[in-house]
């Protein structure tokens, strides 16, 4: 798979590309010093968690299993008997959750490098791996 970000044109938003396209995820958008991630079932309209783009890494590490559960400092990542993940801000009330479909397109995605913020020394060590 590519780890080109398919960024919607519109909105800066995008999905992993593991994610069938008719299939809900996890969405993210790299929003200067944040990062935003909400659900695509709830057609945007629906609850944001949003985060510190230096905080992004930890989160990462901790999704792909890189990192102790609990390490990263904005969000817990909780795994239900199911396989779904449901992601709590630590900071608010916000919830998402996501069903183990959703969750593994992700994680697929983020191994792949396509959740890597653009200009950043993993984004950049990927892209010269892949010249």
């Amino acid at each position: 798979m590519s780890n080109a970000h398919a960024h919607s044109p519109a909105t800066g938003w995008f999905k992993s590309s593991f994610s069938n396209p008719s299939q809900e995820c996890v969405e993210v958008n790299f929003d200067g010093d944040f990062i935003h991630i909400r659900d695509t079932k709830d057609d945007g309209a629906g609850p944001m968690i949003t985060i510190g783009a230096e905080d992004w890494p930890a989160v990462l590490a901790e999704a792909l299993g890189h990192a102790d559960t609990g390490s990263n400092r904005v969000m817990r990542i909780e795994a239900g008997a199911d396989g779904g993940v449901q992601l709590h801000a630590l900071d608010s009330s916000v919830a998402l959750a996501y069903t183990r479909s959703e969750w593994a397109a992700f994680v697929a995605g983020a191994a792949d490098g396509e959740f890597d913020r653009p200009g950043t020394a993993t984004s950049l060590a990927r892209s010269s791996q892949a010249a």
